[in-house]
């Protein structure tokens, strides 16, 4: 199995956040697994080169799928994401305001999300997918990415705003700041803040804040499992234990215990892997 992470080149610093890649072939006597995904502060563009997969969405019970690239907008609960037998993926996790910039498009009427990246970036997407089944190595596919997303962003662009500056520091220290903090480095109004924050993120500063906070636990956990939960609350940013809990209970519905046991079944610990990214 391979699980990695590229950075963008100087051209593409201010739009991407990272490239993910993930590639891992099951043998027919092997069961399909299933991932548990948790909200995370980020929106992605991805793409499926050989086997797709299928998402339910946990509490809506949701389904979507089958896609060979899709657009996620900012996720709000939990999707479990059934791969295939031969499974690759190449995912762009764009910075901060990046995906607005590029396409245009208010990110709340893509909030929890699964959508055909086609009806975005028209048919090119598929041109992507087969010369990224065809590629000899993955950093031809990074190549294949950056070439796109340089055409997509010659062809139209909208402005960096500072407040997506502000949005990737949330992602970087997740510590608890009051909107009107916010609002004032953002050089903007409270009631202007949490509008051009909502066109831009799809969310509410304070939820947006609340899901940075817990991918932090949640990958602290998982690349530091020895460490007790007290221990990853406080090193990011909960008030105390009960805060931890609240916090992945609204968002995944589960203890902080019980999801982790759930990711224990995903399909890169079959390979001694586990999610940290």
């Amino acid at each position: 199995m391979v699980l990695f992470e590229f950075s963008p080149s100087q051209f593409l610093t201010d739009y991407v956040r990272t490239y993910r890649l993930v590639h891992f072939q099951f043998t027919n006597s092997q069961q399909s697994f299933c991932k548990p995904y948790p909200p995370k502060p980020e929106h992605c563009l991805t793409f499926y080169p050989r086997d797709c997969e299928n998402v339910e969405y946990a509490e809506s019970g949701k389904k979507a799928g089958d896609l060979k690239a899709v657009l996620f907008g900012q996720q709000t609960e939990v999707s479990n994401r059934y791969v295939g037998k031969d499974f690759l993926l190449f995912q762009i996790v764009f910075k901060p305001g990046a995906l607005y910039r590029i396409t245009g498009v208010p990110s709340y009427e893509i909030t929890n999300s699964y959508l055909d990246a086609e009806l975005f970036f028209n048919k090119e997407v598929k041109e992507v997918n087969d010369r990224l089944n065809d590629s000899p190595n993955y950093n031809e596919m990074v190549s294949v990415i950056e070439m796109f997303l340089l055409r997509q962003i010659k062809m139209k662009s909208y402005d960096f705003h500072r407040m997506d500056m502000i949005n990737e520091m949330i992602i970087k220290n997740s510590d608890n700041r009051t909107v009107d903090w916010l609002a004032k480095e953002s050089c903007l109004s409270i009631r202007q803040f949490e509008r051009v924050f909502a066109e831009r993120m799809g969310v509410s500063p304070k939820y947006y804040t609340k899901v940075a906070r817990f991918e932090n636990a949640f990958r602290m956990k998982n690349k530091y499992p020895h460490l007790d939960w007290l221990t990853i609350a406080l090193h990011c940013g909960y008030y105390d234990y009960q805060h931890l809990v609240k916090d992945y209970k609204n968002l995944t519905q589960k203890t902080p215990t019980e999801f982790h046991h759930l990711d224990l079944s995903s399909p890169e610990r079959v390979f001694g892997d586990k999610d940290t990214y």
